[in-house]
């Protein structure tokens, strides 16, 4: 770390937060609606500043098809698809019945629910359909057990010079935790060394919400 590296603290994470296009009306009413059914939805989203980052990134990268894993009640696709080209698509993959459901449900009322399909079931399942190099973007929010999994399809999927994004990258804080560690701070170290050390990408985490991994494809 450079001598000049400013620390980030509280403070100016909410600073940044604040001046940072923020949600609309609309994915404020998803999350609170998602929250009224807490056993199945816990405050696992973005943050909205990871949104308006994403939308950029997108913007910046020409995306048309984007891949996520993970799409819980919604929120991240809606925000990706909003940065999307009129023919563009995120098809997003939802292991849990109960969550597709209610993300179909709030993709279908939104703005860009004929940019957005969910697929149901296991990502390990769905993803060897897909065709190589059919992504201009794929974002790994889910089982962090499997994101080494991911990463390799990832890397089959996503076009030269398309980006590979990955959520959650400081664990909630417990990353550097000593141990007994969590399951998921163990599998996201080992995720993290692996992306990190991987030749055919240029990765950095950018820390928004809860560590941001931005990595292209080479």
């Amino acid at each position: 770390m450079s001598e000049h590296t400013t620390l980030l603290t509280k403070s100016l994470l909410r600073y940044l937060a604040e001046r940072t296009t923020p949600e609309d009306v609309f994915l404020k009413s998803l999350k609170h609606a998602a929250l009224e059914l807490d056993e199945e939805f816990p405050a696992i989203w973005i943050a909205p500043e990871q949104g308006s980052f994403l939308q950029i990134l997108l913007r910046l990268a020409g995306a048309r098809e984007v891949i996520e894993i993970g799409t819980a009640a919604g929120y991240s696709a809606i925000w990706m698809a909003r940065a999307l080209p009129a023919d563009g698509h995120v098809r997003t993959i939802e292991i849990s019945g109960k969550r597709a459901d209610f993300a179909d449900k709030w993709v279908r009322d939104s703005d860009v629910a004929a940019k957005i399909r969910i697929f149901r079931g296991a990502a390990e399942d769905i993803l060897p359909k897909f065709k190589d190099g059919s992504a201009d973007v794929m974002f790994l929010d889910a089982n962090r057990a499997c994101y080494p999994l991911y990463l390799r399809h990832a890397l089959r999927l996503v076009r030269t010079g398309g980006l590979i994004l990955a959520d959650n990258a400081f664990v909630h804080g417990a990353l550097l935790a000593n141990k007994p560690a969590s399951a998921d701070a163990e599998a996201m170290r080992t995720f993290n060394e692996i992306i990190a050390n991987e030749t055919a990408l240029q990765s950095i985490i950018v820390p928004l919400g809860d560590g941001l991994w931005v990595a292209v494809k080479l």
